[in-house]
């Protein structure tokens, strides 16, 4: 028997996150995901009108096709997939997999040369399509959030189908800050720093992009980053796992770091000169999801949280950063995380993970639950 939640969150991702609608055209790319799950997707997108077309990918497949990709194999894969993303009105990928580190032994030059080459199937599946990314719950994600699988499943089902359009009306005030905001001043131990998003928009993440979402995100000035700030959260990148990342910019570049591996670390940021700018700044308030478990989908979402990404700007909030790496890299200011501080033009936004002013309290965790 199929367990009734796999049809409430196609339900979710087919009618909120992607609104399909008769005549519409799907890419459904599963990957390492429960075949039951993908039939009840597909026919949540038949019963909407739409036409799925389905894709079902292995993450060791895929580790084995990127260890020997070349030039003529990444353009290839390019053209094939870009012709059929532009035949696409909306996509749905839910990802899961065995191992989170899977590519760890991918050289990382062979990794660079297939994301820059293949970025615009992404560019345009972000800003032609509507989209939406999940994961899928599987043992090694539970034992990254230090939980028994059924437990994971459980808040992943709960995380996941909550309820969005609540959420969404909670987020308009911040949105609305954000797109009037000129200075942020980022507090907290190790970090102090500052940069502004005059003039770059805001955009609510209410469940129709990523699930599980809640976050706001603008994105700095592309030159107006200065000073330092150390993020406290493990965060894996290309198959690598990094954890006390600490960043120092200086006009908007990034021109020292350190963490457990900063070598790896380098190597990503010298991907191209993109990937030492930033591209995103976002606050997370999840109200589910508290700890990391070095998923981003999941980890940039922590209530309390936010991130900061080296490279590549979204259309929507665009500073004109272009590169191949888009790295969300995740600092929780909650108390227990050792608290810190968000400023808006002078105007203390939020203090240890809690919004203060009036109309950004609903975001708080138990006006959200």
């Amino acid at each position: 028997m199929t367990d009734p939640r796999y049809k409430k969150l196609a339900k979710l991702l087919v009618e909120y996150s992607t609104a399909l609608k008769k005549g519409d055209r799907v890419l459904l790319d599963m990957i390492d995901v429960p075949d039951e799950f993908s039939i009840e997707l597909m026919r949540a997108a038949r019963a909407a009108g739409a036409t799925p077309v389905i894709e079902v990918r292995h993450t060791r497949i895929n580790r084995e096709m990127l260890r020997a990709t070349d030039n003529a194999h990444a353009r290839l894969v390019r053209d094939l997939e870009l012709f059929r993303m532009k035949k696409m009105q909306a996509y749905i990928a839910v990802r899961g997999s065995g191992n989170a580190t899977e590519n760890a032994d991918v050289a990382s030059e062979r990794m660079a040369l297939y994301s820059s080459t293949t970025r615009p199937i992404l560019n345009y599946r972000v800003s032609k399509t509507r989209w939406c990314v999940l994961r899928w719950p599987t043992p090694s994600m539970a034992q990254a959030a230090s939980m028994s699988t059924e437990a994971f499943e459980d808040l992943y089902f709960d995380v996941c189908t909550l309820d969005y359009r609540k959420m969404a009306r909670a987020m308009e005030p911040l949105e609305r800050r954000l797109r009037l905001a000129d200075r942020v001043h980022i507090k907290g131990p190790g970090t102090d720093l500052e940069f502004s998003i005059k003039g770059i928009g805001a955009k609510m993440c209410k469940g129709d992009r990523n699930i599980p979402d809640g976050e706001v995100f603008s994105c700095p000035v592309k030159d107006s980053i200065n000073g330092c700030i150390q993020f406290n959260t493990p965060t894996l990148y290309s198959g690598t796992k990094f954890e006390n990342v600490r960043l120092e910019f200086r006009d908007g570049k990034i021109v020292k770091t350190d963490s457990n591996n900063t070598r790896r670390l380098n190597e990503i940021l010298d991907t191209d000169a993109g990937a030492r700018y930033t591209g995103e700044f976002s606050l997370g308030f999840n109200p589910y999801i508290l700890n990391p478990m070095c998923d981003i989908l999941f980890d940039e979402k922590i209530a309390g949280s936010l991130h900061l990404t080296p490279g590549q700007a979204y259309d929507e909030c665009d500073n004109g950063n272009r590169s191949a790496v888009h790295w969300d890299m995740v600092l929780i200011q909650r108390p227990e995380w050792g608290g810190g501080e968000i400023w808006f033009d002078g105007e203390l936004i939020r203090k240890n993970g809690m919004f203060l002013p009036r109309d950004l309290k609903p975001l708080n965790p138990a006006n959200l639950k």
